[in-house]
């Protein structure tokens, strides 16, 4: 007798549709319009007085632990921080209602991207309940009205299918390269220093970093170096000088944020340490401890 699993994913995602992703014109268009959807200005300098590059980069990361907990798609994430930084490109926001936004736009992407998207009573728990699910609701409407409901942005990810089936890449690495490419995107996300980076170049520097970090060019002349560079700008109409930077960003961004990943892991060890010497409260213990 055969038992059957049936614990599988509840979630059903749609299949990649390849008339759209074998046909260059999607390609084209998406190059076309893309910088339709980046910020206005760059908004620290000429919109936000009350608001600095620390507190965006503090609200991302909340996002992007919201967005991984509740296990949202990859383009969730990009999307929202798209929308935030939109509306503060044009609207002078209060640091006291900067997790507001980044809750409403967590929840428009969600709509738009996901088959059963964030409720506004489960986000404002993850905002430890400083907000209500009613005044959520009431600046979606304010940000719905400043994006002038332009909510299909273009987003990094809308390019990485197209980048690597034209690449000659081994089929037993596509989904590693995808999943780390996908990584970039979100750590650049977090960081305003790529908020008016075209999404093309993002993703195409995210996926050359990708490939470069796991090697996948050994053997391949076409993915060595300067040639990888080069495919990977021809791909997009990138100009190289500017691949090459946007890479280097990229890699700075991981390894900063991996130096922080460390920090953080050393600083809870040292809390435990203390929290270990606090109980040891006698004076046996104490002793063990000196020697």
């Amino acid at each position: 007798m055969e038992l059957l699993c049936c614990e599988v994913d509840p979630m059903k995602r749609a299949l990649p549709d390849s008339n759209l992703l074998y046909d260059d014109r999607v390609l084209h268009n998406l190059l076309t319009i893309e910088e339709r959807y980046l910020p206005q200005c760059s908004y620290f300098k000429c919109v936000q007085k009350d608001i600095q590059p620390f507190m965006r980069r503090m609200v991302a990361t909340w996002m992007l632990e919201v967005c991984e907990e509740q296990k949202c798609e990859e383009e969730v994430f990009p999307l929202a921080m798209n929308y935030l930084d939109r509306f503060l490109a044009v609207v002078p926001t209060r640091k006291c209602h900067l997790q507001l936004l980044g809750a409403v736009c967590m929840f428009l992407a969600s709509k738009l991207k996901e088959t059963i998207p964030l409720t506004a009573e489960k986000l404002c728990i993850y905002t430890d309940n400083s907000i209500k699910p009613q005044e959520l609701l009431e600046w979606e409407l304010v940000v719905l009205g400043k994006l002038k409901w332009n909510l299909a942005a273009i987003t990094p990810h809308d390019f990485i299918e197209h980048i690597l089936r034209k690449l000659p890449l081994p089929k037993d690495k596509l989904l590693l390269i995808r999943k780390h490419a996908q990584t970039f995107i979100a750590l650049c996300a977090t960081d305003f220093n790529f908020a008016m980076y075209p999404p093309s170049m993002i993703a195409t520097g995210s996926v050359g970093a990708a490939i470069c970090g796991l090697q996948c060019d050994d053997g391949e002349s076409s993915l060595c170096g300067d040639s990888l560079t080069e495919l990977l700008a021809k791909i997009t109409s990138t100009d190289v000088d500017c691949l090459k930077a946007c890479q280097e960003q990229i890699e700075a961004v991981l390894v900063s944020n991996l130096r922080q990943v460390r920090q953080q892991q050393q600083q809870s060890n040292r809390s435990k340490m203390v929290d270990e010497l606090d109980q040891a409260s006698t004076p046996t213990d104490v002793r063990d401890i000196n020697l």
